[in-house]
């Protein structure tokens, strides 16, 4: 509602403002673009007039966290009432770019024509006002919550609250005149609207969402005799080379001369373009032993032990012990930082193939179009996705032919399922918005987000969460990586509460500016607040590389040689992984010489003497990519039970 509400009434509680649970929706509503807004409270006159005084005070205090330059409006009388109304009249709008640049409608009614062939699908007439942009009966139409659909036509019934009444002059008499009022118009609405636009089949916008991908495709077929001869045209100009020869040398004697700057510069100290990281901190690590606090306690007619049961009963030990392990794993990670434990039942070789090693995490080259997933063959993607958002807002701000903003239309809605206009008779809110240029088509969205302060549960890479995208909402299962200018970002297993990382989804393409919500359900059917966060860009290139550590530990040291063990357990795994890089937590860079013996042991060389309570280490690469969990119906949450909160918010007559 508050996505596409013009303006907010916020009602304080006199004594408190508001409680947890009003602070927790006052956080949704800050992270997703709040539009413009009023304060108001209820109530004050009624409490003695001593207190008064005091109530606003703190009132004022509390209303400062938040809204630091509001003015906090008066609701008990007939008066301050009519002063509230003149103040959302006449206040300025606040503008929200997600929605400024779509058309969008918020149904006032909602009727289903059920099909022909199957009573589960129809046609759904949505009646509205037009806002945001005008609205083409050709482009399509997202409702919230339920997916993409196709429009047939567009209606313009009689407004029923007509700003100025509509004057109807009698074709017989034509001086006498009738107003028409709301009643009338829905009567009339019924009998015989006006046809605005009809969908044009050659025009309007194609529901597909994937790409169909053809297996022959990628198959190879041998060249024709032109094809040859094009290349073997432009091998000749590209071998081509302008020298500098002395006068009567032949083309035949002008091969065999060498240039003077031909000779390829060396390498340098091979240590010297590696980013070296400042492993010499030692992070202490402290079994802190938890204290208990004491509580209050008051007599009760139930004895203890009874109330221990009931408490028992409520716990999930299930939960609690996957919970308490995702934990441990976090802890780990902050701790020990990607290492993970080299199998012994698995050659490393065959444990780890997917993965490579790399001279520089920064600057060695990896090209996003090796080895993609079957999955990338279905989604669509921008040749420059920045000029064609360019292009497309370049195209809004023009006259879009269609219904006007302001106008109240009926939308007639095809293939729509029932079970929408069930949600919407159970009090729903049924949403529609106007789909810009390819947003109904998957690509890959990138998007930035930190984690909110009011949840400290730990969140694991590729478990389903639920998004507010914009306009949408959707259900996917994330990966979480660093958020940096480079061409390669390292991937993070765990949302860290500290840094803001990159979400990277399959999900429909959504122009940025767009604001971003991350929620996860709860076991009573509840969303919290995961993270917050905006749309970065949609670009399946951008790479998310996965990194493990694999350490070993010195067994006999040297000058600037050393016998690793423990990092493999075999002499092909040696072998396998030696053009590989070492490093240690120390600084020191090194690489393997040779293997000793059958059982994983190395030698191996570093540019200085090493410690003995020094780790030596290997850093493995590979790319990742997110899982197809795109579902685009998520279950409204659970409302708010009323013996929850009615301890911390008292109850309140209202008119």
């Amino acid at each position: 509602m508050a996505k596409v509400a013009d303006t907010i009434l916020f009602l304080l509680d006199p004594l408190e403002g508001w409680d947890s649970t009003g602070d927790y929706c006052l956080s949704c509503l800050f992270a997703q673009g709040l539009p413009t807004y009023t304060l108001a409270v209820q109530g004050i006159s009624s409490l003695p007039p001593k207190k008064q005084v005091d109530a606003r005070r703190k009132l004022s205090k509390a209303v400062e966290k938040r809204f630091p330059e509001d003015k906090l409006l008066l609701l008990d009388t007939q008066q301050e009432a009519g002063m509230l109304l003149r103040q959302l009249a006449n206040q300025k709008q606040r503008h929200l770019a997600f929605r400024d640049r779509r058309a969008y409608l918020f149904a006032h009614a909602a009727d289903f024509v059920p099909s022909e062939e199957n009573d589960l699908m129809g046609t759904l007439k949505i009646s509205g006002y037009v806002r945001g942009q005008a609205l083409n009966v050709n482009s399509v139409l997202h409702i919230t919550g339920h997916g993409d659909f196709q429009m047939k036509q567009i209606d313009a019934p009689v407004d029923p609250f007509p700003l100025n009444p509509r004057v109807i002059r009698s074709s017989k008499d034509s001086g006498t005149a009738m107003e028409i009022c709301s009643s009338d118009a829905v009567a009339d609405m019924e009998e015989d609207p006006k046809v605005l636009m009809k969908a044009d089949p050659d025009r309007q916008a194609s529901l597909q969402t994937e790409v169909i991908p053809d297996p022959m495709e990628g198959e190879q077929t041998w060249p024709t005799e032109e094809e040859l001869s094009e290349a073997h045209d432009l091998l000749k100009e590209s071998s081509k080379v302008v020298k500098k020869v002395p006068k009567g040398t032949s083309s035949y004697q002008a091969e065999w001369i060498l240039d003077e700057d031909g000779e390829s510069g060396g390498e340098g100290d091979e240590y010297d373009d590696i980013e070296h990281e400042n492993f010499m901190e030692e992070e202490s690590q402290d079994e802190g032993s938890e204290e208990e606090e004491e509580e209050e306690c008051e007599t009760m007619t139930i004895g203890e032990s009874v109330r221990d049961d009931l408490y028992d009963e409520k716990v999930d030990e299930e939960a609690e012990e996957k919970m308490l392990e995702k934990y441990k794993q976090e802890r780990l990670e902050e701790m020990f930082p990607d290492e993970v434990d080299t199998p012994r039942d698995v050659a490393a070789r065959i444990r780890f193939q997917k993965y490579r090693g790399l001279k520089s995490f920064r600057t060695s080259p990896w090209d996003p179009k090796e080895n993609l997933p079957r999955d990338y063959a279905r989604i669509f993607q921008f040749q420059n996705f920045i000029n064609t958002r360019r292009r497309i807002f370049k195209e809004i701000e023009e006259e879009v032919e269609g219904a006007e903003v302001g106008w109240y239309v009926t939308l007639h809605v095809s293939e729509v399922p029932v079970s929408v206009v069930e949600h919407f008779k159970r009090g729903t809110p049924l949403i529609a918005f106007s789909l810009l240029p390819h947003e109904q088509k998957m690509s890959v969205l990138n998007m930035v987000v930190s984690r909110h302060p009011g949840n400290t549960e730990p969140v694991k890479a590729k478990e389903e969460l639920i998004f507010h995208c914009g306009f949408r909402r959707f259900r996917a299962s994330p990966l979480f990586s660093q958020h940096t200018a480079a061409d390669k970002h390292k991937f993070q297993r765990f949302l860290t509460a500290d840094t803001a990382l990159v979400v990277t989804v399959y999900a429909p393409i959504t122009f940025p500016p767009a604001s971003v919500l991350l929620f996860k359900q709860n076991s009573n059917g509840m969303h919290s607040l995961i993270a917050t966060g905006h749309l970065l860009s949609v670009d399946p290139d951008r790479m998310v590389i996965k990194r493990v550590v694999l350490s070993g530990h010195p067994f006999k040291i040297f000058t600037k040689t050393a016998v690793v063990r423990y990092m493999f357990f075999n002499r092909e795994d040696v072998l396998w992984f030696k053009p590989v890089e070492l490093r240690t937590k120390w600084g020191r860079r090194g690489h393997i010489k040779e293997p000793l013996g059958t059982h994983g042991h190395m030698k191996c060389s570093f540019d200085g003497k090493l410690k003995s309570q020094d780790t030596v280490l290997m850093n493995l690469y590979k790319r990742v990519f997110p899982k197809w969990t795109y579902d685009p119906y998520v279950p409204e949450p659970v409302p708010w039970v009323k013996s929850e909160i009615s301890s911390t918010v008292p109850e309140m007559d209202m008119e």
